[in-house]
């Protein structure tokens, strides 16, 4: 009797374990991150932001040697970081390969000195990963992105670092309302955002590249 009270004892704490699994995996699988740097990180914060399933891109630094580091050092082009978003997604609604593809043709991905008239190291594009999958995924979308272009994709895929988010300010830079200085005199922070990315001729040459592919781009421009 007391060998089958054990055996009864174990076979429930089993289920229990079993459908406490259940239970959490939900939620665990429902959300994940992406890493990306694309240049700008007001811009691919502003575009990732409208996809449906996406639930938050933050602006941030990665991929560098200097901890807690601040725009000032990443825009003097010394600390190996990248301007880069963390999205964060619901997975059940929008896939990691989608939001890689929408990535590659949302940037130049031919263009290893930076993106657009932003120029250096803090501004290339790249792609971070947290384990094989990840990585195996970028991959598989980097190789579709350049037999779709035609051309060599110099994007690379990198293993993550820390990343680090970017001062208050950087965050919804798009659509702030903040008053701010520019050369074309005081604009909300919205309109100096449109207008630096109309100067800076992002949307021009995606859709020059990507053509109706550019995911991002027409909305803009038309």
């Amino acid at each position: 009797m007391t060998r089958m009270v054990a055996l009864k004892y174990w076979l429930l704490a089993g289920f229990i374990a079993i459908g406490a699994s259940l239970h959490h995996t939900p939620a665990q699988a429902g959300t994940e991150k992406l890493i990306v740097a694309g240049g700008c990180f007001w811009c691919v914060e502003s575009d990732f932001e409208s996809v449906d399933g996406v639930k938050t891109v933050v602006s941030g630094y990665t991929g560098g040697t200097l901890a807690n580091p601040t725009y000032k050092d990443v825009s003097k082009k010394g600390s190996g970081h990248y301007e880069a978003v963390e999205i964060r997604f619901d997975n059940n609604k929008v896939t990691r390969d989608e939001l890689l593809h929408k990535f590659f043709r949302s940037v130049d991905p031919t263009d290893a000195g930076g993106q657009f008239c932003d120029r250096g190291d803090p501004y290339r594009t790249a792609i971070f990963y947290k384990n094989n999958a990840q990585k195996a995924a970028a991959e598989s979308a980097k190789a579709k992105a350049a037999s779709d272009l035609g051309r060599k994709i110099v994007t690379p895929i990198l293993p993550a670092k820390e990343f680090y988010k970017a001062e208050k300010v950087h965050q919804d830079y798009y659509k702030g309302t903040k008053l701010v200085l520019t050369r074309f005199g005081p604009k909300k922070q919205s309109e100096a955002y449109k207008r630096y990315r109309l100067a800076c001729g992002r949307d021009a040459r995606v859709q020059e590249l990507w053509g109706s592919d550019a995911p991002f781009a027409h909305k803009l421009l038309n």
